[in-house]
C-alpha cells in the first residue's frame, strides 16, 4: 500500500503543471492603458499561467492608444510561440487598439472586436528613438512594414490593409475590419465572443486545433500587486510628480539635517521616478531644464533678482517638462494640467513661503544674549576699558571701546558669554 502511494506522488510530482489542469476554463486578460514593460509582463505572465492550467484558451481584452515597440514586440513573440489559442478582443464599446495594439490583435489566432471599436494608425512608440534622419526613419517605417505583413501573413489576414496602416496610418471600424479580413468576428460581450469560438479552428506548431467552449468557465487573470503598482508610477504624470516630490524631499532634508522623514520619502519619490522614467522615451535635456528651474528657485531666495530668476525657473520648468517625454504620441506626454499647477506651486512655494522661513531666519534676534545686540543701555560706573552696565533691567559686565562716564548711555555691539562689548550710544549725541 505504502509502495503504491509513494509511487503515485512521484508520478504527480514528475508530471508536467498542465496535467493537473482540465480543460475546462477560458482565462481572460484585461489590459487598459499604454502598452509598457509591466503591460508586457502581465500578458506573457498570463499565456504562461494559461499553458500551464491547460486552458482552452485565453482572452486578452483590449483597450489601447499603442505603447512601446520592444514592449509589443516581446507580447508578440509570445503569442505566436503560445500553446494554446489566443483571441485577442477589442472591447468593450468605444474601445481602440490603436498602434502597437494593431500589431497584438493581428498576431492572435483569433482577433474579435465590440460594436463601435476601431484599430489602425499602427505606428508604433520606439524608446529613445529621439530625433532621427529622414534615412533612418525610412528605414525604421520599412521595419515597421515588413514586421505587420509578415504577422498578417501568418495569420492570413489582410496583409495590404495592413501596410496602410503603418504608411497612411489608417484606422477602420469593427465592420470594416471584418468586411476586409483584418479579424475574424464582432461579439457584443464576452459571453458571446466564448459562444461563437467554439469549435473553431486554429494553426498550433502547424497542428490543427479546435477550440472546445461547451460548459467552459470563464477566470480572470488580475495584474499582481507589484504590477499594478509599476502600471500606475509608468504614466508619465505620475513619473513627473513624484520627480519633483523627490527634490522636494531631499531639499527638505538638506535643509534640516536630521527631520529624516522629507528625506526619506524624496529618496523614494526619485527611485520610484527614475524608475517610471527608464520606461519612457526620456529626453535628458528637460530633465536637466527642471532641475536648472529648481536651482532659480532656491537663489530666488538668496539673491534679490527682482522676479527674475523666479520667472526664469518657472519658463524653465514648464520648457523642461514639456520636453521630457521624447515621443509624438500624446498618451505619452505630460499633460499640461499637470505641468503648469505643479511649476506655478513650486514657484510659489520657494518664493513665498520658503523665502519667508528664510527671511526670519536673517532677522535680528530678540531674544536670549543675541537679543541684546544693538541695545540701548545706561553706564553704572564710570568706565575705563571695564565696568558694570545697566541693560534690560538687569546688571552686565561691560567691555568699552572708549571711556563712558556713570549715567552715559552705552550701546551693546558684541555679546560673548556674559560680557557685553559696548560703544557710547549715539543717542547720546
Amino acid at each position: 500500500m505504502k509502495s503504491k502511494i509513494i509511487t503515485l506522488l512521484i508520478f504527480i510530482i514528475i508530471l508536467p503543471p498542465s496535467f493537473l489542469y482540465a480543460q475546462n476554463e477560458i482565462n481572460v486578460l484585461k489590459v487598459e492603458g499604454v502598452i509598457n514593460p509591466i503591460t508586457a509582463e502581465y500578458i506573457t505572465d498570463g499565456i504562461d499561467k494559461a499553458s500551464n492550467r491547460n486552458s482552452v484558451a485565453l482572452i486578452i481584452q483590449m483597450d489601447t492608444p499603442g505603447g512601446l515597440d520592444k514592449s509589443m514586440r516581446i507580447i508578440i513573440k509570445k503569442i505566436l510561440n503560445s500553446e494554446i489559442p489566443i483571441i485577442v478582443y477589442v472591447a468593450p464599446s468605444g474601445s481602440r487598439a490603436a498602434s502597437a495594439g494593431t500589431y497584438i490583435t493581428l498576431a492572435a489566432h483569433i482577433a474579435a472586436m465590440a460594436p463601435g471599436t476601431n484599430m489602425g494608425a499602427a505606428t508604433p512608440v520606439a524608446l529613445g528613438a529621439g530625433k532621427i534622419d529622414e534615412e533612418m526613419k525610412k528605414k525604421i517605417h520599412n521595419d515597421a512594414v515588413a514586421y505587420i505583413k509578415s504577422i498578417a501573413e501568418k495569420r492570413g489576414r489582410n496583409s495590404k490593409w495592413a501596410e496602410e496602416a503603418v504608411r497612411k496610418s489608417v484606422s477602420i471600424s469593427e465592420t470594416e475590419a471584418l468586411k476586409k479580413g483584418v479579424i475574424d468576428l464582432i461579439a457584443n460581450d464576452l459571453s458571446e465572443l466564448v459562444k461563437k469560438i467554439d469549435k473553431k479552428k486554429v494553426a498550433i506548431d502547424s497542428k490543427i486545433y479546435t477550440i472546445n467552449t461547451k460548459d467552459v468557465k470563464i477566470e480572470y487573470f488580475e495584474m499582481e500587486w507589484r504590477q499594478k503598482i509599476l502600471a500606475v508610477i509608468s504614466d508619465p504624470n505620475i513619473a513627473f510628480l513624484l520627480i519633483i516630490l523627490g527634490f522636494y524631499g531631499l531639499f527638505f532634508e538638506l535643509s534640516n539635517p536630521g527631520v529624516v522623514f522629507p528625506g526619506l520619502i524624496g529618496a523614494i519619490a526619485l527611485i520610484l521616478g527614475g524608475y517610471a522614467l527608464q520606461l519612457l522615451p526620456i529626453n535628458y535635456a528637460g530633465l536637466l531644464l527642471i532641475i536648472l528651474a529648481i536651482v532659480m528657485f532656491l537663489l530666488e531666495i538668496k539673491v534679490t533678482s527682482y522676479g527674475a530668476l523666479t520667472m526664469g525657473g518657472v519658463v524653465s520648468m514648464v520648457i523642461g517638462s514639456i520636453m521630457l517625454i521624447d515621443s509624438p504620441s500624446p498618451f505619452l506626454r505630460i499633460s499640461l494640467k499637470i505641468i503648469i499647477p505643479t511649476t506655478l506651486a513650486t514657484a510659489a512655494f520657494f518664493f513665498f513661503l520658503f523665502g519667508a522661513v528664510i527671511r526670519t531666519h536673517q532677522k535680528k534676534a530678540v531674544t536670549g544674549t543675541e537679543g541684546l545686540v544693538g541695545e540701548v543701555g545706561i553706564a553704572q560706573e564710570d568706565i575705563e576699558k571695564g565696568g558694570k552696565v545697566f541693560i534690560h533691567g538687569e546688571i552686565w559686565d561691560a567691555i568699552s571701546d572708549m571711556p563712558l562716564k556713570k549715567g552715559e548711555k552705552i550701546k551693546v555691539i558684541k555679546v560673548e558669554g556674559l560680557k557685553l562689548f559696548i560703544t557710547k550710544s549715539k543717542e547720546e549725541e
